[in-house]
């Protein structure tokens, strides 16, 4: 593929505003960064849009596949792209809430979606991402999802964990300068200690732009901790 920009967002459930509820205000910074880093995509012209983000194995869906929000109080099913022919609902949640973040838009353009394990190797995720860099010419924007550590305080889901902040200050500054050897040596093991749930797609797409070449500018759109988990949006275009 010829990949023309990337962008980074989390993916928390709470970002969609029927799942927050009377909550949902508390996250309409987060939630705007996203839909900016999601039209920046849209604005480099691509010829499609290819989602990836974290899930118990790594897989390849359909574009008529769907993700469902029901375990979070929302009876709603999360669509792809397709709608008029059958897909199965078994996106991760990295993808539905990619999917919704995309479908928003109203773009009408073909929407694929990649997961890769979460506990995947360093190589595989290198190798993985040379794999999306290297298939037929299109021009192609890469969605990555994934949120940072949830060690962020005594309340937060792993507890509070003092390397947290340390780990996610590199992450942003990897995110910010477009560094692709900093996201590519991040700890697996630590990664996992702080349930960090973004590494590996991360390294895919290190993998991804590293394969495509060029020179790479990112920009950091946003980096918060509210609920003490750490969320990171980001943009990267070619310089």
């Amino acid at each position: 593929m010829s990949l023309v920009a990337a962008a980074v967002c989390p993916h928390p459930p709470l970002l969609v505003p029927e799942v927050a509820g009377a909550a949902a205000p508390e996250l309409d910074d987060l939630r705007t960064a996203c839909d900016e880093a999601v039209a920046g995509l849209l604005a480099a012209g691509p010829d499609e849009i290819v989602l990836l983000g974290g899930g118990p194995e790594t897989a390849r869906f359909d574009p008529a596949d769907s993700g469902t929000l029901r375990p979070f109080g929302v009876d709603r099913a999360v669509r792809l792209w397709k709608v008029n022919c059958a897909g199965s609902e078994r996106l991760p949640l990295s993808l539905t809430i990619g999917a919704w973040l995309v479908n928003r838009t109203g773009t009408d353009l073909p929407r694929f979606a990649e997961a890769v394990a979460g506990d995947a190797a360093r190589a595989e995720c290198v190798a993985l991402g040379t794999e999306l860099a290297e298939r037929p010419e299109r021009r192609t924007a890469l969605l990555v999802l994934g949120d940072s550590s949830a060690c962020r305080g005594e309340k937060s889901p792993g507890y509070d964990d003092p390397r947290a902040p340390a780990y996610d200050e590199g992450v942003a500054r990897a995110l910010a300068e477009g560094d692709t050897e900093a996201l590519l040596g991040l700890d697996p093991g630590l990664s996992a200690e702080l349930r960090v749930a973004g590494r590996a797609p991360w390294q895919v797409l290190a993998g991804a732009v590293r394969a495509a070449g060029g020179n790479w500018r990112g920009e950091l759109r946003h980096h918060s901790a509210p609920y003490g988990v750490a969320y990171l949006v980001a943009s990267w275009e070619r310089a």
